[in-house]
């Protein structure tokens, strides 16, 4: 062995030494991944990767995923080795309460962590995300001799993730899209939880991948760096196709009587087994001790501040040449819209209440792009193949090409989950506002990669359309009852089912203007009526819930609706009103808002004096007893739907003005 691989094998073996001992410490965690693709590791990081210590948000730096996200332990050895503020401490707090080594990668935890992963197959689409985000960003901004994006996003993923279904998705739609910059490092060792995965997993996947239209490099010995670095600068040589390199690898390596087998994947290795493991690879420093000599090898604090300086320079040239050009580009990466946009936003959406409009509140969704997209050059939409029933086109849409990328929507195809994982990326990347559309029944095709921008606090925004079943013949499979009240119970996801045009483009304002957090705006395939409002009740959307019709005296009864379910509200409300009653409308278009409102406010809308409630939406009843407690009732769903005409399904399930005006009178008398 020459001094030269002696010292690369020294330095990965300072990964899976840290690996190793800091899984025995939390006696939790999975030793095997980073043990295993620790060479490939040093590789990378220290001979390709762009990116600099001391500003993990350097917008030019290469992105680096690990979609195996279970051997967590590899991403932060590498940070800490390589200079990031983690510490050995922190390490040694590997899966503790409110540390920032939780098991799985969790973005916003560690810097220098770019996006969580913990279910499998979401990150290798997460990165493709960020390879299209980096795409078409360089096709909108560079210019001749001023190439100020230009970076790789690389990322190490297992045997689960191509398992998962969503990476067929991603990996398809990469190789059509030509993300000539996603490199992609397949650790091929062959084990699973369960064992040797021979027994369930025997796809071709260099085959596989050739199929999706990917350069693919195979059988690299993932131990030899000199090969491993060889196939980077194959992969770097090929900038119209996305990289595959196949990496043989054994799981545990190192650990002389666990490696290569399912027993050093999911947990610690034990104390004789680390011993004989240091023993074995020569590492003979004790627990959570890196010697001088090796920091110094793996620092990137020097050659990161030069990498970054070198951008800046450049990126001043570009400014001189191209002054507005950069302005735009700095206030997209620092995720600002423009200053007007707001101000912008209410003045159409008071032309709206001003010029009423029967129409569904998709065509309203398409009606508020049409307005704000001439405004937001960041946005970058796209459908699962549902763009002339999502209506998520809007007339400066242009559609993103492997050879043209300059647009700003994506036909994702067939591919709801792959579409939601890909947005998250693009958003983690940064420099565009990402929406995506789909029916909402099919949001439960998605729904995880949904609670992953949730659980990041990313700004994605879900499009639904097709909200109920209003949807009619095409049948219960495609008519959502649950998934609305789902969305709702989502941490930190913004909910909104607009009942008319204006609501519509409030909730598309609140979703732009969002930055800690995604938004579902969930919309009618069916005309809906325009309500009649005063100027205060349409600033009063914004607050998630707000008195639509009060009463002339104090109320006796208060009517909560969404979406279509208001006009019905509003039509029961007059009705009893011409009976005596004293009766409120709330319209609740985004009930996380009014939950977020002051006590006092709340109160106003929902006085606690007033029991006597009455819920109507055509979603599953169950959500809406927070709201009319014990004592109130809920004219909802408390089934699947039925295949028939829209309005035959909404008087065979009670969405009509004389059974709400019916329960409204036996709860009057109760």
């Amino acid at each position: 062995m020459t001094t030269a691989v002696s010292e690369r094998k020294h330095l990965a073996n300072a990964i899976r030494a840290l690996s190793m001992d800091a899984v025995q410490q939390a006696n939790s965690g999975h030793p095997g991944a980073p043990m295993g693709m620790a060479d490939i590791a040093e590789v990378l990081w220290r001979d390709f990767l762009k990116h600099n210590p001391a500003n993990p948000n350097w917008a030019d730096r290469d992105r680096f995923v690990l979609s195996n996200g279970h051997g967590s332990m590899l991403i932060y050895s590498l940070l800490h080795l390589s200079g990031y503020d983690l510490s050995i401490d922190d390490l040694k707090q590997f899966r503790q309460l409110h540390s920032k080594t939780p098991g799985h990668p969790e973005y916003g935890y560690a810097p220098g962590v770019e996006t969580t992963t913990g279910p499998l197959g979401q990150g290798i689409t997460n990165a493709v995300g960020m390879a299209l985000a980096e795409k078409v960003l360089a096709a909108q901004f560079n210019r001749p001799q001023h190439h100020i994006v230009d970076h790789y996003t690389y990322t190490f993923l297992g045997d689960g993730c191509l398992m998962e279904g969503i990476s067929h998705e991603a990996c398809s739609l990469a190789g059509t899209l030509g993300l000539g910059k996603l490199i992609a490092f397949y650790d091929d060792n062959g084990i699973s939880i369960d064992g040797e995965v021979e027994g369930w997993f025997t796809d071709n996947t260099e085959q596989r991948f050739h199929a999706y239209n990917w350069h693919v490099i195979a059988d690299v010995d993932g131990h030899d760096a000199e090969a491993i670095k060889a196939a980077i600068h194959a992969a770097q040589a090929v900038t119209d196709k996305p990289t595959l390199i196949i990496c043989k690898t054994i799981i545990g390596f190192g650990a002389p009587n666990k490696q290569g087998t399912e027993s050093c994947h999911g947990a610690p290795l034990g104390a004789d087994e680390i011993t004989a493991a240091r023993e074995q690879l020569g590492w003979s420093y004790g627990p959570f001790e890196i010697p001088a000599d090796v920091y110094a090898a793996w620092s990137a604090k020097a050659s990161g501040a030069a990498a970054e300086q070198q951008w800046q320079q450049a990126f001043a040239a570009y400014a001189q040449a191209y002054p507005e050009l950069a302005a735009e580009l700095e206030r997209r990466l620092a995720g600002e819209l423009p200053v007007d946009f707001a101000a912008q936003a209410d003045a159409y959406i008071a032309s709206l209440q001003a010029e009423p409009a029967a129409i569904a509140s998709r065509k309203a969704s398409q009606n508020a792009l049409n307005a704000y997209g001439p405004m937001l050059p960041e946005l970058l939409g796209g459908s699962a193949d549902l763009a002339g029933s999502n209506l998520t086109l809007w007339s400066g849409a242009k559609g993103v090409s492997a050879d043209d990328a300059a647009g700003n929507y994506v036909y994702y195809g067939v591919r709801e989950f792959g579409m939601s994982a890909i947005m998250n990326g693009i958003a983690l990347h940064g420099g565009f506002v990402p929406y995506g559309a789909t029916f909402l029944m099919f949001m439960e095709y998605a729904r995880n990669a949904v609670r992953m921008a949730a659980l990041m606090k990313q700004r994605s925004i879900f499009v639904y359309t097709h909200d109920s079943i209003g949807l009619g013949e095409d049948g219960p499979t495609h008519q959502p009852v649950e998934q609305t009240a789902s969305l709702r119970m989502t941490p930190n996801m913004s909910t909104w089912r607009p009942c008319d045009q204006v609501e519509s483009a409030v909730a598309w304002k609140a979703a732009l203007l969002r930055t800690d957090g995604p938004s579902a705006l969930i919309f009618s395939r069916q005309n809906l009526a325009q309500q009649i409002r005063t100027e205060e009740q349409v600033a009063a959307i914004e607050k998630g819930g707000y008195i639509l019709l009060d009463s002339a005296g104090p109320a006796d009864l208060i009517l909560l609706a969404t979406g279509s379910e208001v006009e019905l509200a509003m039509q029961a409300a007059q009705q009893l009103q011409q009976q005596g009653t004293q009766v409120r409308v709330v319209s609740m278009p985004c009930t996380d808002l009014f939950d977020a409102q002051s006590a006092d406010y709340k109160e106003s809308v929902l006085p606690a004096r007033v029991t006597r409630r009455i819920a109507i939406e055509a979603g599953i009843a169950d959500y809406w007893y927070k709201y009319v407690g014990l004592q109130g009732r809920v004219v909802g769903m408390t089934s699947f739907g039925e295949s028939a005409p829209a309005g035959d399904l909404f008087k065979f399930f009670g969405f009509t003005v004389e059974n709400i005006v019916n329960q409204a009178q036996e709860l009057l008398s109760a």
